[in-house]
C-alpha cells in the first residue's frame, strides 16, 4: 500500500500543480486589473474562485468544522493557525468571508507573474531581518486600521509532519496593539494530503481536508503584559484540538 502511495503521490502533485498554474493564468488578467485599480475586495473574491478551482480541480474537498457560535468572522481580525501544508493557504478562503491579507515569505516575490498578485494582496516578510519584519508588521497594523483582516501563521514555517512548533509573538502582539480578535484555525490533516518535502518522498493525494474554526478570542482591554498568556492560550487550544481529533499532542 505504501509503495502504491509513493508512486501515486508525484502523479497527483503534478496534476495539482497543473490545476494551480492553469487556473492562475486564466484568472491573472482579472487579478492584475483589480489589484492595480485598488479593488482588493473584488480581487479577494477572485482569489476565492481560484481556491475553489484548485481544491475541487485536484479533488480536495474541505470539511469545515465550526466550534464558533457564528460562521460570520469578526472584521477585522487576525487569523492564526497551525501550518503543515500549502493547502492551509489555498483552503483558507473557504472560511474567511471578507477581505484578508496574508503575511508570507519574501521568496514568493521571485515567482514570475505571481509577484504582482502576492505584492498587491499580501505582505511579504523576510523573517531573517528584524528591520524587515518590523516593517511588515507595521504595514499589517495599517491594514487592520483599514478594516482588513490578516492571516498569519505563528510557527513561521511549515511543520512537515503536523506536529505543532512553538509560536512567535508577532500576530498576538499585533492583535493586542490593534485590539482586534484572534481567530484560531486548525488544519487537521492537510499535511497528509499535500506534504512539504521531497517531491517523490512526501505525501500527495486527493481526499477530504478537515478544518476546525475555533471561537474568536477578544483582545479588548489586553496589554503587552497579556502577550505571552494569549500566545500560550492559542497554542494550547490548537494543540488540544489536534489531540481531540487526531490523537496527537505535543
Amino acid at each position: 500500500m505504501k509503495i502504491i502511495a509513493r508512486i501515486f503521490a508525484p502523479i497527483w502533485k503534478t496534476w495539482f500543480f497543473i490545476v494551480f498554474a492553469s487556473s492562475f493564468l486564466v484568472l491573472y488578467p482579472f487579478f492584475f486589473i483589480t489589484i492595480k485599480t485598488g479593488r482588493l475586495n473584488t480581487a479577494f473574491k477572485i482569489k476565492r474562485i481560484w481556491s475553489y478551482c484548485i481544491a475541487y480541480g485536484s479533488f480536495v474537498f474541505p470539511k469545515l468544522i465550526y466550534k464558533s457560535k457564528s460562521r460570520k468572522m469578526p472584521q477585522p481580525c487576525v487569523f492564526v493557525g497551525n501550518h503543515t501544508s500549502y493547502l492551509d493557504i489555498v483552503l483558507s478562503t473557504f472560511y474567511i468571508d471578507h477581505l484578508a491579507l496574508y503575511m508570507g515569505k519574501v521568496e514568493l516575490l521571485k515567482a514570475p507573474l505571481f509577484r504582482t498578485f502576492f505584492k498587491g494582496m499580501d505582505i511579504p516578510v523576510n523573517r531573517k531581518s528584524i528591520k524587515d519584519s518590523h516593517r511588515a508588521f507595521t504595514r499589517a497594523g495599517e491594514e487592520l486600521d483599514k478594516g482588513r483582516s490578516m492571516v498569519i501563521y505563528p510557527e513561521g514555517t511549515i511543520s512537515e509532519v503536523g506536529k505543532l512548533k512553538p509560536f512567535k509573538n508577532g500576530p498576538f502582539k499585533l492583535a493586542i496593539e490593534k485590539q482586534v480578535p484572534i481567530v484560531p484555525i486548525v488544519g487537521l490533516n492537510h499535511w497528509k494530503l499535500l506534504q512539504n518535502g521531497g517531491y517523490f518522498k512526501s505525501n500527495g493525494r486527493f481526499g477530504i481536508a478537515k478544518i476546525v474554526i475555533l471561537e474568536p478570542i477578544e483582545t479588548k482591554g489586553m496589554t503587552e503584559e497579556n502577550l505571552v498568556d494569549l500566545r500560550e492560550r492559542v497554542f494550547k487550544l490548537i494543540n488540544d484540538t489536534l489531540h481531540e481529533y487526531n490523537g496527537t499532542k505535543n
